[in-house]
């Protein structure tokens, strides 16, 4: 077991865009910041998911990639020179007889904190996989699970499955790119934001509902041809040329060990407060985790959630300092307002 004696003020428990930008303003307040990510990068889903998607929903920024906005996210949090520990997960969390918390990890590492953030997102997460059995023989060569590289997929006949945020997305990225864009969903309905739905059926891509893949077939990984069912017709059946395959059905989503800790949870999520607090005193939630009214379940949403958690970390870690609402243009001049 590897023993850390060392107490920082915060540890943050994640390090995606809700964690880095958390680690930032912590930084502003002068608290000693860890961060443990349990990927072996900085980043979270964002950068291994959609390295090439384009954002849009973050204020300031008219668009970027988002392996673009993940280096920037990261710059930003190792301004005030964090302690980052990354390819650990923390798989025990308790409350010492000091007051301070002991988090262990899956190698046996140990970290001693005043105040803990969970910044895990959804848990961890692995795509849905497509359910058939000659699925497999595909996977990573021509059937993949999110875009990496739009380059791949240039000049190429694509088929997209699935009808929420993220098909739609690569649907639009794809349109100009691919000599062809066929996106399938089981439903009528797509789930995306209305206006990227009303650009998607504006495009030029080809939207089949409610159709479902029934059987691929190709050579040595390559795809050539996939089967398309409808789901209102067994009989229905169509054929279709393709190159490339998409498959975006979801996420599985594993949130232990972080269910065994004693929190509050509502629908798997993390019930917090106004302070962004859990059930447990010094203990708090920022991100797609934390569960509270009216929620806003996008990364300009965790941006300010986690100033709110650091601000009242601070005055736990630090009694004799006043929660603070800090601001700047800058990091080196603060204004503080009155």
């Amino acid at each position: 077991m590897i023993m850390n004696e060392e107490i920082y003020d915060v540890t943050i428990i994640g390090g995606g865009p809700a964690g880095l930008f958390a680690a930032f303003y912590s930084g502003m307040r002068e608290m000693k910041t860890k961060i443990i990510e349990y990927l072996p990068y900085l980043g979270g889903k964002v950068p291994y998911f959609y390295p090439e998607k384009v954002i849009r929903d973050i204020g300031g920024i008219a668009q970027a990639t988002g392996e673009e906005v993940t280096e920037q996210l990261v710059e930003q949090a190792l301004t005030f020179d964090p302690t980052v520990v990354l390819g650990e997960q923390v798989v025990d969390m308790q409350r010492m007889e000091d007051g301070n918390f002991q988090l262990v990890s899956n190698n046996g590492s140990v970290h001693y904190s005043k105040t803990v953030m969970l910044a895990t997102g959804f848990g961890t997460l692995h795509s849905v996989k497509l359910d058939h059995p000659e699925a497999v023989y595909y996977e990573e060569k021509s059937l993949h699970y999110t875009v990496r590289k739009l380059a791949d997929y240039y000049d190429k006949h694509v088929l997209i499955s699935g009808g929420g945020n993220s098909a739609v997305d690569w649907a639009l990225e794809l349109e100009n790119i691919a000599k062809s864009v066929t996106l399938i969903h089981r439903r009528n309905q797509f789930k995306g934001l209305e206006s990227s739905v009303t650009r998607l059926k504006n495009s030029q891509v080809n939207i089949m509902t409610p159709y479902e893949i029934k059987a691929l077939h190709g050579t040595d990984g390559q795809l050539e041809k996939a089967v398309l069912g409808h789901v209102e017709d067994e009989a229905e059946e169509k054929e279709l040329q393709i190159d490339r395959l998409v498959v975006n059905h979801g996420f599985q989503i594993n949130l232990e060990p972080i269910t065994t800790w004693g929190l509050e949870m509502i629908d798997g999520m993390i019930a917090v407060d106004s302070s962004m607090q859990t059930s447990v005193e010094g203990v708090f939630a920022i991100g797609d985790i934390a569960h509270y009214p009216d929620k806003l379940g996008l990364i300009a949403g965790a941006f300010n959630e986690g100033p709110i958690a650091v601000n009242h970390a601070k005055k736990i870690a630090d009694p004799e300092d006043p929660v603070k609402h800090l601001f700047s243009t800058n990091y080196a001049a603060f204004t503080e307002e009155e």
